[in-house]
């Protein structure tokens, strides 16, 4: 069995609860509160930061990590798309994903300077999404689940306004249409 360990409020875990969700796989959830983070998550990951999956006795910190082996250990349905270019493609997006997580922290902080940056980084985004529906081609993957997240919440709660991007809008609509990803919205919207 399956165990996430996960705090509703944090982006990283949503990751990984939107791609559980997308393979249909089943798990319990240990909830960790990160104001007061227990000494046992340092025994699963050394930073004390969640998400941590667990199955059986393999444990493993760090959301792009644990989509990855969800990816490969529950390849169907597939969040990568076939082609090694595409694939290739959507890690890099995963990999430099700080360029939009940077500004977004910034202006959660109160940074308001950070406003603009974020704005450069919904413009790179909705480029790409001129030309397809999700972020690696014509079915949602990875790549969505690891910026879904935080789209979600500088709209929510940092009142980033997505109109002035209407593919990223019409990408976040779409997903929203998902199982997986309304589940977050309601999740955030309890918070």
């Amino acid at each position: 069995m399956l165990t996430l360990y996960d705090a509703d409020r944090c982006p990283y875990c949503a990751r990984v609860r939107i791609v559980l969700a997308e393979k249909g796989l089943e798990y319990q959830t240990v909830i960790v509160d990160l104001d007061e983070r227990p000494a046992w998550i340092y025994a699963k990951n050394p930073l004390g930061k969640v998400p941590v999956l667990e199955e059986d006795d393999f444990v493993v910190p760090e959301s792009a990590v644990i989509m990855e082996y969800l990816e490969e250990r529950y390849p169907e349905p597939p969040l990568w798309p076939a082609d090694p270019a595409g694939r290739a493609a959507g890690r890099l997006l995963v990999e430099r994903f700080d360029q939009l997580s940077r500004p977004y922290y910034a202006l959660r902080r109160g940074d308001e300077e950070a406003r603009s940056k974020l704005q450069e980084r919904l413009i790179d985004l909705g480029s790409l999404l001129m030309m397809n529906a999700f972020l690696t081609g014509p079915e949602f993957g990875i790549a969505d689940a690891a910026y879904l997240p935080w789209i979600l919440r500088a709209r929510e709660n940092l009142d980033v306004d997505l109109e002035p991007h209407p593919a990223l809008a019409d990408w976040v609509s779409r997903a929203t249409e998902r199982p997986s990803v309304t589940a977050e919205l309601e999740l955030l919207a309890a918070l």
